[in-house]
């Protein structure tokens, strides 16, 4: 159950009201929230002259839930709004991993041209291998920051893990946590204490409410500023990398009140059907598209085969166009 009290509510009684519900507290700048778990359905007597609303709740699914915001959450990225009544789809590009400056330059020049607006690139990567490229670390991001201060773009990073998480709080405008630490509690509680867009990649083996719930850790610490992103999950099917959860996307939007980006480079892991792919997540009405894309593939350090060449990008560019107009939404 979330509970909202008045205004002007006694923080003495307020702080009462939290202990007697066992509830998560916070304030949003209007009201005191209060979260309590979703088995409590009424709120306790003695309050009632302090508590302005309540929302009962049917799972841990609660602030992120259209139960309590039926409308998307309006998020500010750099000089691009996303969700409310914007219908804006964001085009997130840019390389998996920052790899040198002339490499992450080349892109943020590419990127400019074309028009975007956000860049992402990879500084600490969670490889499957120890003996893969791990990715520049902090070097990357002052990279990325400087392309930022030269471009004006609103800088896109991953958070590998909570030792380097403060870092990229700092360097990057939105923190995206990899489907490989959806679950890492010590990053979503950092994420929580900053106002910054936090970007949550679905687990590859997680459900979809545990993929929401991941995302309540954000939210009820303060933080409202918090994206899903559908990127694939791991089925019985071997010649695709991973399965893009279109299914899953619906509900999502159905149920959940946070913008939805999707990411089918990691989904397909082949760069010959991301096209065709991007196509179909736009005609879905999302509200951001993540795609990787490298000034030459052959030579990159991490997922070659997935990101595009620039050719490809521009050309995609046009593919989803028309798609994006046909469902009344604003390529940005």
């Amino acid at each position: 159950m979330i509970i909202h009290t008045h205004a002007n509510a006694d923080a003495a009684e307020v702080n009462k009201l939290a202990v007697s519900t066992q509830s998560i507290l916070f304030y949003n700048g209007e009201h005191h929230v209060l979260v309590t778990p979703s088995k409590m359905q009424e709120p306790p007597t003695g309050f009632d002259s302090i508590i302005d609303q309540f929302w009962p709740m049917s799972s841990d699914l609660q602030l992120g839930s259209k139960t309590y915001k039926s409308e998307t959450r309006e998020i500010q990225l750099g000089d691009v709004t996303i969700g409310g009544k914007t219908n804006n789809t964001i085009v997130i590009a840019g390389p998996c991993s920052v790899e040198s400056e002339s490499q992450i330059r080349e892109s943020a020049e590419f990127m400019k041209r074309m028009g975007i607006t956000a860049l992402r690139g990879g500084c600490y990567k969670p490889r499957t291998s120890p003996y893969s490229f791990q990715g520049l670390g902090l070097e990357g991001l002052k990279l990325l920051s400087k392309m930022r201060d030269e471009f004006g773009f609103t800088i896109v990073s991953e958070v590998r893990d909570a030792t380097h998480v403060d870092h990229v709080i700092e360097h990057a405008d939105v923190i995206q946590v990899g489907a490989k630490s959806m679950y890492d509690h010590g990053i979503l509680r950092a994420c929580a204490k900053t106002q910054k867009p936090v970007l949550i990649k679905r687990g590859f083996g997680t459900t979809l409410q545990e993929f929401a719930q991941a995302a309540e850790f954000v939210l009820s610490g303060g933080n409202p500023n918090v994206m899903l992103c559908e990127r694939g999950i791991r089925t019985f099917e071997t010649k695709t990398r991973f399965t893009l959860d279109l299914c899953g996307v619906a509900w999502l939007k159905e149920n959940t009140n946070m913008p939805i980006i999707l990411d089918p480079s990691h989904a397909l892991g082949y760069r010959y059907g991301i096209s065709d792919l991007s196509k179909a997540c736009v005609a879905m009405g999302i509200d951001g598209l993540l795609v990787e894309v490298h000034p030459d593939p052959s030579v990159a350090k991490s997922d070659a085969a997935q990101q595009l060449y620039h050719d490809q990008f521009e050309q995609l560019l046009k593919d989803i166009k028309p798609v994006a107009e046909a469902v009344g939404k604003n390529l940005v």
